[in-house]
């Protein structure tokens, strides 16, 4: 069902932790699945990732998808971690079940949402980064509800 990356990142995860004082954290949630993933990023002068925790609360997948993100980031400018998309996240795990999936996008949304929280802290702005939703469902109810 999982491949051996995901194992590896399940039972070996990178960069647990949180940072103090970090440059940027980002919260997201799952409220259908009950995962909630937490990123710290520390970010220097020239805008590079210089090191990034997670803490996640959930399934395998959930940290598995936590661990490579950080990995994914660590190291890169902020703009570099704006395109780690949970596509990315997927391949570099080798893949992920199908019902796993939203587990690689709360891992992109944590991402963004750390990143956001980066760029109110220092007043700038991050190109192609949007306001982050604390659920990734926010707003599914109120589109269900339309029809």
């Amino acid at each position: 069902m999982y491949t051996e990356k995901v194992m590896d990142h399940f039972q070996h995860p990178r960069n647990v932790g949180e940072i103090e004082n970090a440059s940027g954290v980002g919260t997201v949630g799952n409220a259908k699945c009950g995962d909630i993933m937490r990123i710290y990023l520390d970010i220097d002068d020239n805008q590079i990732i210089r090191d990034v925790k997670f803490k996640t609360f959930g399934c395998g997948a959930a940290v598995a998808t936590s661990s490579m993100a950080t990995e994914l980031v660590k190291g890169k400018s902020v703009q570099e971690a704006m395109e780690v998309t949970n596509k990315a996240v997927m391949e570099a795990l080798d893949g992920l079940p199908p019902v796993k999936v939203h587990c690689s996008l709360l891992a992109e949304e944590a991402i963004h949402a750390a990143l956001w929280d980066y760029a109110e802290k220092h007043g700038i702005k991050i190109e192609g980064l949007e306001k982050p939703k604390a659920d990734i469902h926010e707003g599914e109810e109120e589109e269900a509800e339309e029809y």
